[in-house]
């Protein structure tokens, strides 16, 4: 345990900071319940000797008062500590939250939240929010049973030493064995989390409207229900398998258990035969040999719950006091107003070690005030290069500059705060239709004039009025807004277009921005809607900096400058007009997406 006394520190103290008083409490609840018993065994041999000595009845009133008082408090201690864990359950987990997604939000960057194991500790750091709880519970129980163990070795050794040295010796198998079933179960908790992580993958996919269509369509439902059950049955034999040698390991030691106390039963039996002991010192013998044994246990429990718990509340801090993802600059500079704009001067990157590089040597120029198109197949990397403008990742090699100035020498949160966009994965927020907007700029969260003014730039202002809690209503069929158990207030569903101009209002609410990215902000959209959105768009941009992304050429072809991307790098650069002529890439590209548009006459054999 010696190992963990950091861990348990600072867990404590966590306990601690968030309800002292309560603490306190539990404290004061634990030693008075430690001393019930040892008081009860004690009360007990003296109204047992009296009666035996046929002492008179109002000699004993004061031992039986003794002995009823400890019966209520026996009764009583139990729920009041039970109300009181419960309190400071609730008030450590609300503490160990918000400092354990505080830590999450002080990664800048988006890489830990691709690395499976990183996910994994995540999910064990939440579940164990409330270990700083269990682990005071813990200690106060060890404490509690400590005292009430020493009082009854005490009442033990007055019957027979050697009686209680068995108790004693008998404690240290299953000391070492419910350690070890501790440390099997923790190493058990980060196996199966990628398993259990996959099963509710599975789980969620069969059981939201999102992959609803898609499931009944394709007849999924039976395939995925199957994995589902694949990666439950990983997991249940993982779990039974720890669950066998808990079974095995506690048989075993409630068989030493029981054959202790049963040989300590029969030599008191024939100790008292012999008029060795007198009718007191069995009552107490039996009592103390169960007190012990009970003490015994919960202590070698209690030890053995907070060993795992510890190793389990590693992860916990492991995330609290995980390194920066992105490097703070030691001299930070200031993040001058656009100006000139913002370079990509020779920027490699990839992912990770094992990744092949996305971009080989970009040099790009997005001038102050111009609209700058990017053009690429697939996997050519413009969505990187979006990340890379936002320092969601550092380049591996090279650099991005702001008017000269290098993105990795500004906080980042300085950064962007001078960046607007939308991102081609746009998010769904379970939230009202305001709320959905507001997100863009927090600070207009309450100004609904803002906020219909962006609903209006891009055509969303008439559809949200219209909704029937107007600008108030929950766009979410998951949850409720109001009466849950009448279902009143049932919010309702955007078509995939309308959520787009959701995330193009969120986008537009942060006004006078000095760089708007469009990474494809018209794919959900009919070619009307298109149409609308793109003039609407342009409008707001005029004069603008703004880097726009779309695999509908259209929809670019009047940026001031277009850069092509192939082979994670820029190939072609230039306005619509000089790259038709030039008749490379991006010109082969339009030609083959306007022919899909032309309208051609076939003309039909004759039957």
């Amino acid at each position: 345990m010696t190992g963990r006394r950091p861990t348990a520190i600072r867990a404590a103290g966590l306990a601690r900071s968030a309800a002292p008083g309560l603490v306190s409490l539990l404290v004061l609840a634990v030693v008075a319940g430690s001393v019930v018993p040892v008081a009860t065994v004690w009360l007990t041999k003296v109204v047992f000797d009296g009666i035996g000595a046929r002492v008179p009845a109002d000699r004993l009133l004061w031992p039986a008062a003794g002995l009823l008082l400890a019966g209520v408090a026996a009764s009583a201690l139990p729920a009041a500590t039970r109300f009181l864990h419960g309190e400071l359950d609730r008030a450590v987990r609300l503490v160990a939250k918000d400092r354990l997604y505080r830590a999450v939000n002080r990664l800048t960057g988006i890489a830990r939240f691709e690395e499976p194991p990183f996910v994994d500790r995540l999910r064990l750091a939440d579940r164990g929010a409330t270990t700083p709880a269990s682990l005071v519970e813990s200690g106060l129980a060890l404490g509690k049973a400590a005292v009430t163990l020493g009082g009854l070795l005490i009442s033990l050794f007055v019957v027979s030493a050697g009686m209680a040295v068995v108790l004693m010796a008998s404690a240290a198998p299953a000391l070492a064995a419910e350690l070890a079933l501790a440390r099997g179960r923790a190493r058990l908790h980060w196996k199966v989390g990628p398993v259990e992580r996959r099963e509710i993958f599975y789980t969620v996919l069969l059981s939201t409207v999102e992959a609803a269509k898609e499931i009944r369509l394709f007849d999924l439902g039976g395939f995925l229900r199957r994995r589902m059950l694949t990666e439950a049955r990983t997991a249940n034999q993982a779990h039974r398998k720890m669950d066998r040698r808990e079974a095995l390991t506690h048989g075993g030691l409630g068989l030493l258990s029981a054959l202790v106390a049963g040989g300590g039963l029969v030599w008191g039996i024939v100790a008292a035969t012999r008029g060795e002991l007198s009718v007191g010192d069995i009552a107490m013998f039996v009592a103390a040999v169960a007190g012990v044994q009970g003490a015994l246990a919960e202590l070698v429990g209690r030890m053995a719950m907070a060993h795992q718990e510890l190793l389990l509340f590693e992860h916990y801090f492991a995330v609290v006091d995980a390194r920066a993802d992105l490097p703070s600059p030691p001299s930070p500079r200031a993040l001058p107003p656009l100006r000139r704009g913002i370079e990509l001067r020779n920027v490699w990157f990839r992912y990770t070690d094992e990744h092949d590089w996305v971009l080989r040597g970009v040099d790009l120029r997005i001038p102050h005030g111009q609209a700058v198109g990017l053009v690429g197949h697939n996997g050519a990397g413009k969505s990187t290069i979006v990340k890379l403008l936002c320092r969601f990742y550092d380049p591996n090699r090279g650099a991005i500059l702001w008017d000269g100035v290098d993105l990795r020498d500004v906080p980042v949160e300085q950064l962007r705060q001078r960046v607007s966009g939308v991102f081609q994965d746009y998010m769904h927020y379970e939230l009202t239709a305001a709320e959905n907007i507001a997100v863009g700029d927090l600070a207009a969260l309450g100004d609904r004039d803002r906020i219909r003014w962006a609903a209006r730039r891009i055509g969303m202002h008439d559809v949200l009025t219209a909704l029937p809690h107007g600008y108030d209503t929950l766009l979410s069929r998951i949850f409720f807004d109001g009466d849950e158990a009448n279902g009143t207030n049932r919010g309702v569903q955007l078509s995939g277009g309308q959520w787009q101009r959701l995330a193009l209002a969120r986008a537009l609410l942060r006004d006078r921005r000095d760089l708007m990215i469009l990474d494809e902000p018209s794919s959900g959209l009919d070619a009307e809607a298109e149409h609308e959105i793109h003039s609407r768009l342009r409008e707001h941009r005029r004069d603008r900096t703004s880097l726009l992304i779309s695999h509908r050429l259209a929809a670019i072809r009047e940026a001031d400058l277009i850069a092509v991307l192939a082979d994670g790098a820029v190939t072609e650069i230039g306005d619509h007009s000089g790259l038709m002529a030039a008749n490379g890439v991006y010109a082969n590209l339009f030609a083959m997406q306007a022919a899909g548009y032309r309208e051609v006459n076939v003309t039909r054999p004759v039957s």
